[in-house]
């Protein structure tokens, strides 16, 4: 049996197929669609930072939801050329390394939000250490730039340093939720923490 065969990825599945069909660039979005229905998370005219959007799903189901009042900054080292709405703003850059102007141009942010997952390794360990050091990569770059009572959503591989990146989200937030959304591939090991209501800065 060939490679191929065996991964979970290498066709579309019934989430993929819906996803197009509605207009969206990758089935994640029903993950993010569900952790909106639940915590309501996005409202009309707020502010959202994107971090590592390619290939546009998040950013797109984000646009429609807080309306032309609101403004999405998405951003990527990979180029999107799926229409993300007319109140995005795509950047093509590191996620990570922001210059301050760039990432002040929207700011501060309602929400800041990301999916961004490492190029795997087949290597366990080595796939979530890299996955929570993007995880703290962008928890900080919410920190910096959200607004006291701001959202961060962010994705994890399930590991040992786990509970670290939870506490981080607990100091950071007054609510904390651990989310493993339904639509999530049945052999991945990716959670979500989602951190509401931005404590404000330390005077």
């Amino acid at each position: 049996m060939s490679r191929k065969r065996d991964n979970p990825y290498a066709k579309p599945d019934a989430r993929t197929r819906a996803a197009k069909q509605s207009g969206y660039a990758a089935r994640s979005v029903f993950k993010l669609q569900e952790i909106d229905k639940r915590y309501h998370v996005f409202k009309q005219g707020q502010r959202i930072l994107d971090l590592g959007a390619a290939p546009g799903s998040w950013t797109q189901f984000a646009s429609q939801k807080i309306g032309g009042a609101g403004r999405v900054l998405a951003i990527d080292l990979t180029l999107v050329e799926d229409s993300l709405g007319k109140n995005v703003e795509f950047a093509q850059a590191d996620a990570l390394d922001l210059d301050s102007e760039l990432a002040a141009r929207h700011a501060p942010y309602d929400v800041v939000m990301s999916d961004m997952a490492p190029n795997t390794t087949g290597l366990k360990i080595t796939d979530q250490a890299r996955s929570y050091e993007l995880f703290m990569a962008a928890l900080q770059v919410a920190i910096t730039h959200l607004k006291p009572g701001g959202t961060f959503i962010g994705k994890i591989f399930m590991s040992e340093d786990f509970p670290q990146a939870k506490s981080a989200v607990v100091a950071a937030f007054d609510t904390t939720k651990t989310i493993r959304p339904k639509s999530t591939r049945q052999k991945s090991s990716e959670l979500f923490l989602l951190g509401q209501d931005r404590k404000p800065p330390a005077p």
